[in-house]
This record gives C-alpha cells, structure tokens and sequence, in this order.
C-alpha cells in the first residue's frame, strides 16, 4: 500500500512542479458501470449511485460515517465547511478524483497574506485510506446535492468482498 500511496503521491508532486499536466476536473457523476457495491463514471472513477427513492449505494453510505468520523471537524458537517477548513461539496465541483487523492495523502498547504491553511498528510492512516474512494463518493454525491445533509435514510447492502477489501486493508502490514 505504500508504494502505490508513494507513487500517487510522487505522480502529483511532478506533474505539478514541471506543469506537465493540468489537473482535470470532475466527468459527470453519472455512473456507467457497476461492480460488486461500487458504481464508476466514464472516466473510471468512484461515484453514487442515487435510486428515486432516495435509496444510496453502500460506498455513499460509508463514506457519510467514513466523513463524519475523520474530515468534519475540519471540513464542518456535511462537507459543507468551516471557518477552518473550505466546504469539500464545493471542491468537488472543479478538481477530480486524482487531485483529490494526492491531495489527501500528501497534504496541502495554502499560504499567503489572506490565509493560513494546512491540510495534513493522511496517506498513512488507514482509517482514512482504507476509505477514501467511499469518501470520496459520498463528497460528490453532496457536491451535486444528489445526497443532502444528514445521514442518508435507506442503503444498499454491503457486499461481502467488500468487507473482506476492508479487512485486508486494515490489517495489512505496513
């Protein structure tokens, strides 16, 4: 797990500092293929999966617990931000999955004459990287109000390799 957090990580640093790249925003949120209990845009990132019924797919649903168990207290309830930390339902809106992922295990800082602001490194918490594409699914549901504030009332079950996934990660030897 370290070596693939160190190459994102190293992959985002390089890019940035020779402007190779220019970071991509989001595709639409609109899930074209499904797996086990996760849902994939057309880029193949990690998205929601909203039934009219207001039913979640399971990664949204853990990434609400996932969310308010490691981002709110920086990020405010909901994604909605803080006087600390910037709303991530807003952020979502125009950096994509990579952006946010090198910017969650290799922190960020934004320093200058208005602000001060520091986002640590999480790639060594598994707490945190064990769910970030759950995370990261239920930030994009609330950036386009597909999932609004609070817990989300009905969900899908959980799929039993992904509880497995979980445990792996979790107990992998770093």
């Amino acid at each position: 797990m370290k070596i693939t957090i160190l190459a994102s990580v190293c992959a985002v640093v390089l890019l940035g500092a020779t402007g190779a790249a220019v970071a991509e925003g989001p595709a639409d949120p609109k899930a074209v293929k499904h797996e086990s209990d996760k849902y994939f845009d057309v880029k193949g990132d990690p998205t929601y999966n909203v039934q009219a019924d207001g039913t979640v797919d399971w990664p949204t649903y853990s990434g609400f617990r996932r969310y308010h168990s490691e981002c709110h207290v920086c990020h405010g309830p909901n994604a909605e931000g803080s006087s600390y930390a910037p709303a991530l339902k807003d952020s979502l809106k125009t950096i994509g999955y990579q952006e946010f992922y090198g910017i969650v295990v290799g922190g960020r800082q934004h320093v200058d004459s208005a602000n001060d602001n520091v986002m640590p490194a999480f790639g060594d918490d598994k707490n945190v990287m064990c769910y970030l594409n759950d995370i990261y699914t239920y930030i994009r549901a609330r950036s386009t109000d597909a999932v609004g504030p609070g817990r989300p009332m009905k969900r899908e079950d959980k799929d039993p390799k992904t509880t497995e996934a979980e445990m792996a990660c979790l107990n992998a030897k770093d």
